[in-house]
């Protein structure tokens, strides 16, 4: 109950802030255009924004990004239902309905389903961050050393495993190649220099948000200007109207969807876009109709949208609890709350005890905000994307070193984010993802420090990872991640599968 008075007084603290209401619609319009453009995406937006809130207080900077956050991950939407071409990663599922359906039914009823039900996903999401954030928190501090290694290093091993299109073990090496760059720097313990030439510039290590807008950033402009993307026309839209009575009709979809959303965004460095796949093949799998799904059903469009903002959410959990990022965007919220001093992780609560209702009172508003952009203001922002896209890359290329040169005012973080971005452009032309190595940089230092602060006090025993219960689950999940990828266990595995399923059906 103290929990929920606390929500609604942080509600009514941030709605009678005419400042803060100006920042949150303003944020959220720029998220819808960050994620209707293609080339423009929501990991970009909130790294363009973390910037330019290194002056704003607490408040008002939480506002912007996650409000940022909200409407990219919606925006994308846009181009998915009226170009059938996906605006972000997050929305390429909801093309696959959200097209043929615009053809069929008119542009306005498929926004009015997709405006709703992303509102939803949100909201949903942002219960079960109120509600499993507490209990995580409670777990992560009977944690030692050894569980946090373990950890760091699980959410380096999954990211590269389910982030990857080719090899697994690209993922793998992306990953091992930003926990190498985590470890340039004085190290933590004992002040040692490592890698640092003798560069004193390097001795605090690699500035998180430099790299982060290099390895997003640069990429992203090079693929965009090098494609030259010409976009036809998108359909005017008359009205858009909410659908309450379909979105009704569909609750079992929405209540599954949401639920494949917060689980798959709890998962560190995934995000939203495999979050919209796995909700459209369930709801596929689940439907009456799975047949007909491509030519324009709405419970295709809802199941991909409610996901994939539900993932925001999900993405928050671990985010605040562990300090580890569940997303792409969720990784730039982090360096952003380090700007402002503000450590995610089992601490928070103790801390700052009531950030966690903040946050999730925020999301609630820009859920709310987002809903109200989505409705009244889509025949507008669509037109943006009669704008050719070559325009807009310069600007945001502009951005990106206005940005990093403006952390710290350093022209050092200019040296740093540049070589980062291209190296990151070649690993992904390389079928290299860059979520692991940006998730090795960020979970490095607490991978090293954890792991050398555990051998000096079990003096150099491993032992005690296989004595105590998560370490030792933690430790079993990497070991059958890692033999799941080598051929002769994924064989010896189906084998056994096979045998049981026949016994099974023998003994029916």
């Amino acid at each position: 109950m103290q929990d929920l008075a606390h929500f609604f007084i942080s509600i009514a603290q941030l709605l009678s802030q005419p400042v803060i209401i100006l920042v949150l619609f303003c944020s959220t319009f720029m998220g819808i255009i960050f994620g209707a453009m293609p080339g423009l995406t929501a990991t970009l937006g909130v790294a363009l924004l973390t910037t330019l809130t290194y002056s704003f207080n607490e408040s008002i900077a939480l506002v912007s990004l996650l409000a940022m956050y909200v409407g990219a991950v919606y925006g994308g939407s846009y181009t998915a239902i009226l170009l059938n071409i996906p605006g972000t990663a997050a929305s390429a599922a909801t093309a696959m309905d959200g097209y043929p359906m615009a053809q069929r039914d008119g542009a306005g009823r498929v926004l009015g389903l997709t405006t709703t039900a992303s509102a939803i996903g949100t909201i949903i999401g942002m219960l079960f961050v109120v509600l499993l954030s507490p209990l995580i928190t409670k777990m992560a501090l009977q944690f030692t050393s050894f569980e946090y290694f373990l950890l760091a290093l699980f959410g380096i091993i999954i990211s590269g495993t389910l982030t990857s299109s080719d090899l697994v073990i690209k993922g793998w090496i992306a990953g091992l190649i930003g926990l190498w760059m985590s470890t340039i720097g004085r190290d933590q313990l004992l002040m040692y220099p490592r890698f640092t030439f003798g560069n004193p510039n390097l001795d605090s290590g690699l500035e998180v948000v430099a790299v982060l807008i290099g390895a997003f950033g640069i990429p992203q402009i090079i693929t965009a200007l090098r494609a030259r993307v010409k976009l036809a026309k998108p359909v005017r839209i008359k009205r858009v109207l909410p659908e309450f009575g379909t979105m009704l009709r569909n609750l079992p979809t929405i209540i599954r969807s949401s639920l494949i959303g917060v689980g798959i965004g709890a998962v560190p460095g995934i995000g939203e876009d495999i979050a919209g796949w796995v909700s459209y093949g369930t709801a596929k799998k689940f439907s009456k109709t799975p047949d007909e799904f491509g030519t324009g059903l709405p419970e295709a469009v809802i199941s991909t949208e409610t996901s994939n903002n539900a993932c925001i959410g999900g993405a928050m959990i671990p985010l605040l609890t562990l300090g580890i990022p569940g997303s792409p965007p969720a990784m730039m919220l982090l360096g952003a709350l380090m700007l402002h001093n503000i450590t995610p992780g089992p601490m928070l609560l103790i801390e700052n005890p009531n950030f966690i209702i903040e946050v999730a009172a925020i999301l609630l508003l820009a859920s709310v905000s987002m809903w109200i952009c989505g409705i009244t203001l889509a025949r507008y922002v669509t037109r943006i994307l009669e704008v050719p896209q070559t325009l807009f890359m310069p600007v945001i290329g502009l951005l990106c070193v206005i940005g990093s040169y403006a952390l710290g005012l350093k022209i050092f973080n200019l040296f740093l984010m540049l070589p980062i971005g291209l190296l990151s452009y070649f690993l992904i032309q390389m079928k290299y993802p860059i979520a692991p190595l940006v998730i090795g940089v960020i979970l490095g230092p607490m991978a090293d420090t954890s792991l050398r602060r555990a051998l000096m006090v079990s003096q150099g025993s491993i032992a005690p990872i296989f004595e105590r219960p998560v370490s030792l689950a933690l430790f079993s999940i990497i070991v059958l991640l890692i033999l799941s990828q080598i051929p002769w266990f994924k064989s010896l595995f189906g084998r056994v599968q096979r045998e049981i399923s026949s016994k099974f059906h023998h003994s029916h």
